[in-house]
């Protein structure tokens, strides 16, 4: 695997917001993985050609501004996100839902259980952060909520 492969590699894990990737390519084995800054490193995997320095990103995820200020819905635990009950169903919440203080806004599975999440403020969902599926964080905002 050479260094533009790797490049593209770091490309894709920040465009789509992944926070760990493993790559197996016949005999080469990547593990990227960002750090606590957002810096994308490279773990030593068996059989791949070891790499000196850690791969800096290609520059920091944008960050929106917001122009007002916006409520965040943050994720109370490491998982995965899902915006429906099942994936035949309806979305909870998409932008320009109006949610209350109780109103379920997505599932996040831990350990195989799934954890339905309350909105626990009131407004209308201005963005939805997270994509369905997508592995989250604790802390990491999955919607913003324009107040009521």
């Amino acid at each position: 695997m050479n260094i533009d492969e790797i490049r593209e590699l770091v490309r894709l894990m920040v465009e789509n917001d992944l926070a760990e990737m493993d790559i197996t390519l016949g005999e080469n084995k990547v593990r990227l993985k960002k750090g606590p800054t957002g810096e994308v490193m490279m773990a030593p995997v068996a059989h791949a050609a070891p790499m000196a320095a850690p791969i800096a990103a290609a520059g920091p995820a944008p960050a929106a501004a917001p122009a007002e200020k916006l409520l965040e819905i943050k994720s109370p635990m490491v998982g995965t996100f899902y915006a429906a009950p099942s994936p035949d169903s309806d979305v909870f919440v998409s932008v320009g839902s109006h949610v209350s203080d109780d109103s379920a806004v997505c599932i996040i599975e831990a350990m195989k259980v799934m954890n339905e999440i309350k909105a626990e403020c009131s407004g209308q969902i201005a963005e939805v952060c997270v994509k369905n599926a997508q592995p989250v964080e604790y802390g990491q905002v999955l919607f913003r909520v324009r107040p009521a």
